[in-house]
């Protein structure tokens, strides 16, 4: 199997990326709300919700959410969810690793890498992984 990780990096870095001054992560983001009104019959009011993305560093992860910008109720599938301003829905993590931690992934879910490769910038990795 062939695995795609993305590696560690400056957290300056990632914060630039997924908080980019295009907006284009925040779309990207939000989107998921306009989705779930569309397809769930959800009755979100998008602009009441800002996008954040923050790295966590004990898990080395970016953690996406969307912060809600003031007090509202929302329906969903005949459910009603409250939010006070601040509150959050996180809606993704993306992990980075260290070629090292993540051949200790593969191992511990019963892979065993035969090869790694990263590009020259040691931005993202890819393993090439056999059966152990």
């Amino acid at each position: 199997m062939i695995v795609g990780a993305d590696l560690e990096k400056d957290e300056r870095v990632l914060y630039d990326a997924y908080n980019d001054a295009a907006g284009v992560t925040a779309r990207f983001n939000l989107n998921l709300l306009v989705r779930i009104n569309r397809e769930l019959g959800g009755n979100f009011d998008i602009s009441a919700f800002t996008h954040r993305a923050i790295y966590n560093r004990e898990r080395y992860r970016i953690e996406m959410h969307l912060i809600s910008k003031k007090p509202q109720t929302v329906r969903l599938l005949g459910t009603s969810f409250s939010f006070r301003p601040g509150e959050s829905i996180h809606t993704e993590s993306s992990y980075k690793y260290s070629v090292d931690r993540f051949a200790a992934l593969a191992r511990s879910t019963g892979w065993k890498v035969r090869e790694s490769w990263t590009d020259r910038a040691k931005m993202f990795s890819v393993h090439a992984l056999l059966a152990a």
